[in-house]
C-alpha cells in the first residue's frame, strides 16, 4: 500500500489544523494506529508552525504566500516533508550534524517545534534540499497498524 498527498498552502495559522486533519483522516481511513498518527500529527503541526512564522519572503521583501507539505505512507514507514522559503538553517560546521538549529531550552513558551520533531519521530532531517532556498523538514517513522486495518501494507 502506498499513499501520498501534496498541499501549496497559505502562510496563515488556519493552515496548520487543516494539514493536521488530513494527515489524521488519511491514517485513520488507511488503518494506522492511533497512538501513531497522534505522534506524526504533532510534529506535522509544529513543522507547518514554524513554515508559518519563519516562511520567507519573495526577494524583494515581500512575504511568500505559501509552503509545502508532502506525506507519503509507504509500505512501514510513514515520511513527511514541510518546506517554506524561508531563511533556512544555519549553515553545518565541516564537522557536525547536517541541518543544525538552534536548541530552546525545554521550558521555553517557544521554539520546542524542532525539539518535538526530533523526539516523536524516527528520524528527522533539519536544513534544505539541493537547489531549493529556504527550510526543509522532513521526518520519518515506523507504522503500527489496528487490528484489521484496511489498507495495512503487505
Amino acid at each position: 500500500m502506498s499513499i501520498w498527498w501534496s498541499l501549496h498552502l497559505r502562510r496563515e495559522a488556519a493552515s496548520v489544523p487543516l494539514a493536521r486533519r488530513l494527515l489524521i483522516g488519511t491514517m485513520e481511513t488507511a488503518g494506522v494506529d492511533p497512538d501513531i498518527s497522534f505522534d506524526l500529527s504533532v510534529a506535522l503541526s509544529e513543522a507547518c508552525a514554524n513554515a508559518v512564522e519563519h516562511g520567507g519572503n519573495d526577494g524583494n521583501g515581500g512575504p511568500v504566500e505559501a509552503y509545502r507539505v508532502t506525506a507519503y505512507l509507504d509500505g512501514e514507514r510513514c515520511r513527511i516533508e514541510v518546506a517554506d522559503t524561508g531563511p533556512g538553517f544555519p549553515a553545518a560546521p565541516p564537522d557536525g550534524p547536517q541541518g543544525v538549529a538552534r536548541q530552546a531550552h525545554p521550558e521555553a513558551e517557544s521554539g520546542r517545534g524542532l525539539r518535538l520533531i526530533r523526539e516523536l519521530a524516527d528520524h528527522v532531517h533539519i536544513g534544505g534540499a539541493p537547489g531549493y532556498a529556504g527550510a526543509v523538514v522532513s521526518f520519518d517513522k515506523i507504522l503500527k497498524w489496528r487490528e484489521n486495518a484496511p489498507l495495512v501494507a503487505v
